[in-house]
């Protein structure tokens, strides 16, 4: 068994292979040859436990979450996880990885993909709103994906952006420029793919039509009903918008809300998974605004663990356990 951690991962695969991985999982998810039984929560009192299993044709993957809020009064992180990969023909476990690295990583790639697929190719400006763990893996991915040159980005907590800006000098070229805005107005001005990464109950973005056209909006942070980021604007101008799973139409609201209000029709919401097997004419974003909505689903990190481990084996990568 071998046991990878964040040092480990970052020597086995790149961002760029990360999203190739994450393009060959909308395909296994458009050809329905997996099996995903719905994430299993736990909870007690103010602590959830998330069990989140998938199984694809030559792997099985379970990703472990517990979320406990109170850790931050000790200046612990809320957040912990790992993933176990087992052999799908014997159930042996092959590798245990830290969850939470990969989980930032392979997010980060989601929308890395959404931005292969969807931003006009010589996108070179891009706004970030949210510089957090997610903020930081969504721009390396889109870094990745376009020739950027100029990164906005806006907290409101701008100590946050310059530790985003730090943390990015280990992963971009040094030539990038990043630019901290002190409004998401600002930010997003000169922008031509915007990404959102909070956890906002209400719009992050202002509701001017003459921003937020012929952008792309890569919205990766509202997971729950009650979450939205994005403005009513910004879904009447959109004629595409894209999801990552079927479950983001009841899950995010950023679709439930602008469904409800009829500012949107499903007609316009299309799974990304079309995008990937060209069943769809997407229009690229210098051409009409697009919306990417991602919450994500244990698929990725199923598909994205196996392609660890095969390159981190491939390489000898990692530390070998016995149980």
């Amino acid at each position: 068994m071998l046991f990878l951690n964040e040092a480990h991962i970052k020597k086995a695969i790149s961002m760029k292979e990360v999203i190739d991985a994450v393009d060959r999982a909308y395909e296994i998810y458009a050809a329905n040859t997996f099996n995903m039984p719905t994430r299993l929560q736990v909870k007690e009192k103010d602590n959830t436990l998330l069990l989140m299993p998938c199984l694809i044709n030559d792997a099985v993957a379970t990703k472990l979450v517990t979320v406990f809020p109170k850790n931050r009064e000790q200046n612990k992180p809320t957040i912990y996880g790992l993933v176990i990969l087992n052999d799908y023909e014997t159930g042996e476990i092959k590798a245990i990885l830290d969850g939470a690295f990969l989980t930032g990583l392979r997010t980060g790639a989601v929308g890395g993909s959404a931005i292969r697929h969807l931003a006009n190719e010589t996108s070179e400006s891009l706004a970030v709103i949210g510089t957090g763990v997610q903020g930081l893996y969504q721009t390396i991915a889109a870094c990745t994906e376009r020739p950027i040159k100029n990164i906005y980005a806006y907290n409101r907590t701008p100590e946050k952006v310059m530790k985003y800006k730090e943390k990015l000098k280990d992963w971009l070229d040094p030539l990038i420029n990043i630019h901290p805005m002190t409004s998401a107005t600002d930010a997003i001005k000169q922008a031509d793919i915007v990404i959102t990464s909070t956890t906002s109950s209400d719009p992050v973005l202002p509701d001017i039509p003459d921003l937020l056209t012929n952008k792309l909006f890569v919205a990766i942070g509202s997971f729950q009903p009650n979450m939205r980021e994005l403005p009513k604007s910004c879904f009447q101008l959109a004629e595409q918008m894209f999801i990552d799973t079927n479950d983001a139409i009841e899950e995010s609201g950023d679709l439930v809300t602008p469904l409800n209000k009829k500012w949107i029709t499903s007609k316009q919401i299309h799974p990304f998974a079309s995008v990937i097997t060209k069943d769809i004419n997407v229009l690229k974003n210098n051409e009409q605004t697009t919306i990417f909505k991602s919450t994500g689903m244990a698929l990725f990190d199923t598909v994205v663990a196996n392609e660890i481990y095969k390159k981190a084996m491939n390489d000898k990568v990692g530390q070998k356990i016995n149980l």
